[in-house]
């Protein structure tokens, strides 16, 4: 397939108009947010009216008619000045509403997505467990059907889950042992658990070390009882459901790590142009001159990998080893650029009130959630046909 990611006048368009979005009101209001541990409502509810929340689906489900390479777009550039609302966005699309579109049936997609295209409700993604992370075929949490009322009862804890206690999250998508096949192994279910049912408890906010201005929470599940038709997709497919939901979303993933490493070139070269030592801007040293052109190589050549693994994917080719590809680099030299510009910020760097502080905080989190950067080693390894 061709390499050419040179964006459609449609696509630069959206691009450019998140861009002035950001910078114009992320940007002068959300380190105040940041520092008070407090999620942005007023800035997801301009997100929402953009349609940002919609990007991905469909007209006739509330959504903006694009594709996956419209919502990287819009990743990366909100995280070039922030990751906290990049990540709510991130998982509102493709961890809350796109299982439901990807798997629901037409009744469940015309009764949830709406909302969720409009950024009015949340959706959350329920798979990792306090002692099932990485090894999600591990999962405790159990779900049976009660014949005589027709409903599913829920019991066990997910824990790490994004928008999942906002004043607007409306349903959380969780993973449930719903039987056990012949070998002994389990039959993993989707379902869907609206907000407010009785059992279901959402714990305080977590103490982040980043993403400090995004919601993120334990959940807990005793008794649960939802209808039976809150099952998304087959009984027993919701193990492979959500394999295909992380391959996409790593492909999210890859875009906003992307934009946080080219918002560390942008804070970066905007301060060395004017921070003076020894009588001239640190940005005339060849020694700053070449951290930023390194750091500046790496967020270029994540672009070229997340795009093409977003290009992959909205044409229909496979596109797994080059999601992980993209999620891996990317999210490495997040770190990576992260760290830099904290150094060419000096003492500054460590100061909250400077962006790169900020985003040194939220970097590391990139090479841990939607597959850790081991994850991603084996699944490439695996597509290139290395097996045990």
């Amino acid at each position: 397939m061709s390499l050419d990611h040179r964006l459609t006048p449609e696509h630069e368009e959206l691009r450019r108009t998140v861009e002035e979005f950001a910078h114009d009101v992320v940007a002068p209001k959300i380190g105040d947010f940041y520092e008070r541990h407090e999620f942005p409502y007023e800035i997801v509810r301009e997100m929402g009216r953009m349609g940002l929340f919609g990007l991905p689906f469909p007209e006739e489900y509330g959504g903006m008619g694009g594709d996956y390479l419209a919502l990287g777009l819009a990743l990366e550039e909100l995280a070039r000045v922030d990751s906290s609302v990049a990540i709510t966005l991130e998982a509102g699309v493709s961890l809350g509403a796109m299982p439901i579109f990807r798997f629901g049936t037409q009744e469940q997609k015309q009764q949830w997505l709406p909302k969720l295209c409009a950024g009015e409700s949340l959706g959350a993604f329920g798979l990792t467990e306090p002692e099932c992370g990485s090894d999600a075929g591990g999962t405790r949490t159990t779900a049976r059907l009660d014949e005589a009322t027709g409903e599913w009862v829920i019991n066990g804890t997910k824990c790490f889950i994004t928008n999942s206690g906002t004043d607007i999250t409306g349903l959380v998508t969780v993973t449930a042992v719903t039987g056990h096949k012949p070998d002994g192994k389990p039959l993993i279910s989707s379902i869907i658990v609206p907000s407010g049912t009785p059992g279901f408890t959402v714990a305080a906010p977590y103490s982040k070390v980043g993403w400090n201005a995004s919601d993120t929470r334990e959940l807990s599940f005793s008794d649960v009882r939802v209808p039976a038709a809150n099952l998304l997709g087959e009984e027993g497919r919701g193990y492979a459901q959500f394999l295909r939901i992380l391959d996409e979303g790593r492909i999210a993933i890859s875009a906003l790590a992307t934009g946080l490493a080219q918002g560390c070139v942008d804070e970066s070269v905007s301060y060395a142009k004017t921070r003076r030592a020894f009588g001239r801007p640190i940005g005339a040293n060849q020694a700053i001159q070449f951290k930023i052109a390194d750091m500046e190589m790496r967020a270029h050549t994540a672009r070229i990998a997340w795009r093409d693994a977003a290009s992959r994917l909205v044409h229909g080719e496979p596109f797994k080893k080059e999601a992980a590809l993209a999620k891996l680099y990317s999210s490495e030299i997040a770190v990576t650029n992260a760290r830099e510009a904290t150094q060419i910020h000096g003492g500054y760097g460590f100061m909250n009130e400077y962006p790169v502080a900020r985003m040194w905080r939220d970097s590391k989190i990139l090479e841990i959630g939607e597959g850790t950067s081991e994850v991603q080693r084996m699944l490439i390894a695996r597509e290139l046909g290395l097996t045990d």
